[in-house]
């Protein structure tokens, strides 16, 4: 049995993450700062730890005995402003890791996203030798750039740092897919350009399956892309999704010109650009494989919907 410490635990991935250290065995801290997520954390069976995350002196002393620590907590709105992006994501992680080496702990894994790579240009057949882009555009791609140059630059003997890069993490219950929906209804949806490109996307536990991955196999100072490794058309999966929820709102279609003029840059490059990821360091590195197929998550997202949720 590892002890563990998670921060972002109460959130879409994170209770997925916590759920399985839990059911192997593992002891788990959740670092929350509302009664909210403190009480997520208590139900899933985890330990809620009062504090906040960009001043770990409310909550350092928390991880001291800590096998690993697991870094989820990010500003998740594309369209909040540089600001809160830097505030969450930048000095959140900043604190995580100092806490974590204050802590001595062995061990850091942080959940990163192929966004730290957008600046503008589809990723087409990428590998974790393309850059990070501090210097994007888009604040939630840039912040994520720096999130990540700050864990894999901490990476030092006795302190192995690995970042993990799941690409569009769908599943039950899904803040991504639930916040799609509540824009077709809203008529804030449209398709860019057809919407008919390749993009990979990544089952929730298929994701944390690489967080677990990264703890035990990652090599220090090392980022990793996984996914499902089965490539969807963009508009199909989606237009799937929306049928799970019942949505039949009609969808306009943008041509990449007027898109330009009025969809904004991150919603833009997330939903309007192929983004084809190679997952091959992973697989020969960590041994990852998707432990759910598409299929299967499909059907769990369908038996989410059909008892009540939302």
């Amino acid at each position: 049995m590892a002890r563990t410490f998670v921060t972002g635990g109460s959130g879409f991935i994170g209770q997925v993450l916590v759920r399985r250290l839990l059911d192997q065995g593992h002891s788990v801290r959740v670092l929350v700062r509302s009664e909210a997520s403190a009480e997520k954390a208590s139900v899933l069976g985890a330990t809620p730890v009062r504090g906040d995350l960009t001043d770990p002196a409310t909550w350092r002393n928390q991880v001291t005995g800590s096998d690993v620590v697991f870094h989820l907590a990010a500003e998740t709105d594309i369209t909040a402003d540089r600001e809160r992006h830097e505030r969450a994501t930048v000095r959140g992680t900043q604190a995580a890791v100092d806490a974590a080496r204050y802590a001595e702990v062995p061990r850091f894994v942080h959940c990163g996203s192929e966004a730290a790579l957008l600046a503008g240009d589809p990723l087409l057949d990428i590998d974790e030798t393309a850059l990070l882009r501090p210097d994007s555009q888009a604040a939630y791609s840039a912040v994520k750039a720096v999130a990540e140059k700050i864990v894999l630059d901490a990476n030092a003997p006795g302190f192995a740092t690995v970042s993990i890069r799941p690409r569009f993490v769908w599943g039950p219950n899904s803040i991504l897919i639930e916040g799609l929906v509540a824009a077709v209804k809203a008529g804030r949806f449209a398709w860019i350009d057809g919407g008919r490109h390749t993009t990979d996307v990544t089952f929730v536990d298929n994701a944390v399956e690489g967080l677990m991955l990264g703890w035990r196999r990652g090599r220090p100072g090392q980022a990793y892309f996984v996914t499902d490794r089965h490539r969807v058309v963009l508009r199909e999966f989606l237009e799937t999704m929306f049928g799970i929820y019942g949505v039949d709102t009609p969808i306009p279609d943008l041509d990449a010109e007027t898109a330009a003029r009025e969809v904004p840059v991150p919603a833009r490059w997330f939903l309007g650009q192929p983004c084809v990821l190679r997952t091959d360091k992973a697989v020969a590195e960590l041994g990852y494989e998707p432990v759910v197929s598409h299929a299967t998550g499909l059907d769990a997202v369908r038996d989410s919907v059909a008892v009540g949720h939302p």
